[in-house]
């Protein structure tokens, strides 16, 4: 039987407050842990929304840019380079497809397999496409970077049939100059080469970009403005890969000017053969306009040797070579005008009455000034000599005693108002101003005064003068068209690629040779008799068929003074470097002239013999094309 227990008051009240406690604290602790609850979901939302915004406003555009480009990207289109023609529309420099082969280090991972693969292709070590990619270190990994140029066809195919094994890879079409005729005009014409860091950096070439090619010497320098053209672009989408999808949208390139120059490429290709094998340089102009028809200068070298690239051999070759087949000797050499100058010394003695078209001197073969024995080129002497005999044998004594009686500075005076000792403004980089000395010149320069025998050959063109086979040009068709100096002229028209002339380069006047009529008809006398007297040192250079006038000049590089004169020419002679400079300057018809040529060869010894003969081919060439053609 049990038995029934039933609290009492006290101790249910005991009950009720403890069951009361117990509640009020559960109560509590949800509540605490509901507002941590809330209070996390709302910062993170908080976090969230600011992320969102910062996204969205604050950077949203360079993200929506950088999302475009994944995609969408920017490729130039170069424009094509003009071409260059002849006077006569004969092409000489174009441009051909090259096919460039490029990588975008963004669509080419992993960057080092698609080298190993690629390099499979092309016949190039991993490691030297690697060194390229190297060396353009720190640029965006949007932009190509070249790897190999004009790859050739056979690359090309390989390339296109393997490309999906070959991420990054992208192969652009370029032009690429062209230069016809290998060797042919390229002093005149030049060639180009890649920008450098310093010329981008000078601000003369804002409009160009690392990789561009741009014109480094001659014609291609001097009208880089002209035959540039303007740079276009398009828009493509590209998939993931680098490969171009569609294209969005495209600028159109122009393409540069048209250049035609003032040369005879059949002019210009007959002197280049009467060079073959010499160090010299050829010059042909037209007297009446100053126009260019010929300028060669050997030896020469191939300009598409620069476009297309060259080892550090072939560079080194070139400039190591004691024939310096990178300088244009035409415009940039300089050497002693010899007996050519005797045509300004004849033209400063009548001008300033100190002799006339009757004066004579006798030349025993020897003249004797001071202590010092000056000898004649011609050891038997000339007998009695005039001023036109003189110029048509060359007669040293004759000129040793006008130029003593002139004095260095009046002869100065007058070579350089002949348009000797200073730059003739071709359109030529590096032109050579040649040296006309003074009394004056040589103190400042030695501290020492001038000496009388100086005088003496200086007149005769030797001693310290110095003319460039341009220069010389402008003096003997100063004398063929009546006494103008004219700007020699290379260029001669520019049109559009449409075919729309631009410019028409007209003559321009520089000077007048300092000369009468009456003098200048001496002269001429002289010149014409150095061609067409038996006794002329130019006999050689005579032709029935062509009336030309011409002064020969042999510039000796050891002296003729002193007693052992004979001994030290003979011994020099003997030495190939030391053998005298060959010159021949002339102009034909004599009566109405259409073409005037200067010759230089090097160490040729003598002008009637080495340079005489190349001038005479070359007017023949000119002057009877039409009855052998």
């Amino acid at each position: 039987m049990h038995s029934c227990y039933w609290p009492s008051p006290e101790e249910e009240y005991k009950r009720e407050t403890l069951s009361k406690y117990l509640h009020s604290t559960d109560s509590d602790w949800y509540k605490r842990r509901l507002t941590g609850v809330v209070f996390l979901v709302l910062t993170a939302f908080l976090v969230l929304i600011a992320r969102v915004f910062y996204l969205q406003v604050i950077e949203g555009n360079e993200l929506r840019r950088l999302s475009e480009n994944n995609c969408i990207r920017l490729q130039n289109i170069d424009p094509s380079r003009g071409l260059i023609f002849d006077r006569n529309g004969k092409l000489l420099v174009d441009n051909r497809p090259s096919f460039d082969l490029n990588i975008i280090l963004k669509d080419a991972k992993p960057v080092e397999h698609t080298i190993e693969t690629l390099s499979q292709y092309i016949d190039v070590p991993a490691t030297e496409l690697m060194s390229k990619i190297s060396r353009n270190k720190g640029i965006s990994s949007y932009t190509p970077i070249l790897l190999k140029q004009d790859i050739g066809r056979d690359a090309l195919a390989a390339i296109e049939v393997h490309k999906y094994n070959l991420p990054g890879i992208v192969v652009s079409v370029k032009p690429r100059r062209h230069y016809i005729y290998k060797q042919s005009a390229a002093h005149l014409i030049g060639y180009l080469g890649e920008i450098s860091s310093d010329e981008l950096k000078s601000g003369k070439y804002s409009a160009y970009r690392a990789g561009d090619y741009i014109g480094k010497f001659g014609v291609e320098k001097t009208y880089e403005g002209l035959l540039r053209g303007k740079r276009g672009g398009r828009q493509v989408e590209v998939n993931a890969t680098g490969r171009v999808v569609r294209v969005l949208k495209t600028v159109e390139s122009f393409p540069g000017h048209n250049v035609y120059l003032s040369i005879d490429y059949l002019l210009q290709k007959k002197a280049e053969e009467l060079l073959e094998g010499l160090a010299g340089a050829i010059i042909a102009m037209e007297p009446a306009t100053g126009q260019i028809l010929a300028m060669a200068s050997s030896p020469a070298f191939d300009q598409n040797a620069f476009v297309d690239g060259m080892s550090h051999e072939q560079w080194d070759s070139l400039v190591s070579n004691p024939f310096r087949p990178m300088e244009n000797k035409a415009v940039n050499a300089e050497y002693p005008p010899a007996s050519v100058y005797k045509i300004v010394t004849a033209i400063a003695c009548l001008e300033e009455g100190i002799i006339d078209a009757n004066t004579s001197f006798y030349c025993p073969g020897h003249y004797k000034c001071g202590n010092r024995v000056f000898r004649c080129w011609e050891k038997r002497g000339h007998n009695k000599v005039n001023v036109v005999k003189a110029l048509a044998e060359s007669c040293d004594v004759f000129f040793y005693q006008v130029g003593q009686k002139l004095g260095v500075d009046r002869l100065a005076w007058y070579a350089r108002a002949c348009g000797l000792g200073s730059a003739t403004g071709i359109d030529l980089d590096h032109e050579a101003k040649g040296l006309i000395p003074t009394a004056a010149w040589k103190r400042a320069r030695t501290g020492i005064g001038w000496q009388l025998g100086e005088t003496l050959s200086v007149a005769i063109g030797q001693g310290y003068n110095l003319t460039t086979p341009l220069q010389m040009m402008t003096l003997i068709s100063g004398i063929a068209n009546g006494g103008i100096r004219y700007k020699p002229l290379i260029l001669r028209k520019v049109e559009t690629a449409e075919g729309e002339i631009v410019n028409e380069n007209n003559s321009k006047v520089t000077g007048r040779l300092p000369v009468s009529q009456r003098t200048l008809e001496i002269v001429r006398k002289g010149l014409w008799e150095t061609v067409n007297k038996r006794k002329g040192t130019a006999w050689i250079a005579h032709v029935d068929d062509v009336d030309i006038s011409g002064k020969t000049g042999t510039a000796q590089l050891v002296s003729r003074t002193g007693s052992n004169d004979n001994a030290s020419i003979d011994k020099a002679n003997k030495l190939n470097h030391l053998k005298p400079h060959a010159w021949f300057v002339a102009y034909a018809p004599s009566k109405e002239p259409q073409i005037a040529v200067v010759v230089i060869v090097e160490h040729g010894e003598h002008g009637s013999s080495a340079a005489a003969p190349l001038a005479r081919e070359l007017i023949t060439t000119y002057l009877l094309k039409d009855k052998k053609g």
